[in-house]
């Protein structure tokens, strides 16, 4: 029997998969500025899939958009009020064919910095944990839950980020928690995908 580090790693094929689905459910849109929303906990692949899907947009003539919420959370304990900024900042005006402003959190200074444009005439990508509720998802062309075990996204975040997030972990999975039983995202997507 092989031992388990010989076995092959699965989250490639489960990956690629994955992100073949959100493509070609992307393929089929209508709007020439879709709105595509991708949410799911930490570290379960999100982030990877939405900058492979910027990377392999799979509609000619589109220049797709992409903002992730880890830009613009206000700190560790800022997981609802991205929520609601994603909203107000990107998804509502989007949906409008407004131009969306958002602006960078500075963890340094812990301030919000300087302002950026969103371009209401191209795709625009949206992603992140708590990124997801039903009031936008009426607005979205699109809406992605990705999910994955607990045990794996752990280690993936913090393969990722190490000891810069070893000590938030609980606090920031206690605030998704919250937004799953608040928004239950996985409810309204439209597109449900698993990695291991």
């Amino acid at each position: 029997m092989p031992s388990r580090s010989s076995r092959p790693d699965p989250f490639p094929a489960a990956h690629d998969a994955a992100f073949a689905s959100i493509a070609e459910a992307v393929s089929r849109l209508e709007s020439d500025a879709a709105l595509i929303v991708i949410d799911g906990q930490s570290g379960g692949g999100k982030t990877t899939l939405a900058r492979r899907l910027v990377d392999e947009w799979p509609r000619a003539g589109e220049t797709p958009q992409l903002v992730e919420l880890d830009s613009f959370y206000p700190g560790w304990d800022g997981l609802t009020e991205g929520t609601r900024l994603t909203h107000e900042w990107l998804v509502a005006p989007h949906a409008a064919g407004e131009v969306g402003r958002w602006r960078r959190f500075d963890w340094d200074a812990l301030v919000f910095a300087e302002r950026h444009e969103v371009d209401p005439q191209r795709p625009l990508i949206v992603e992140g944990s708590g990124a997801l509720t039903s009031e936008g998802a009426v607005l979205a062309d699109l809406t992605v839950w990705v999910e994955a075990p607990e045990a794996s996204r752990r280690r993936r975040a913090l393969d990722r980020d190490g000891d810069a997030y070893e000590p938030h972990w609980e606090r920031w999975a206690a605030q998704e928690r919250r937004h799953l039983a608040t928004h239950d995202p996985r409810a309204v997507a439209e597109l449900v995908v698993r990695l291991p």
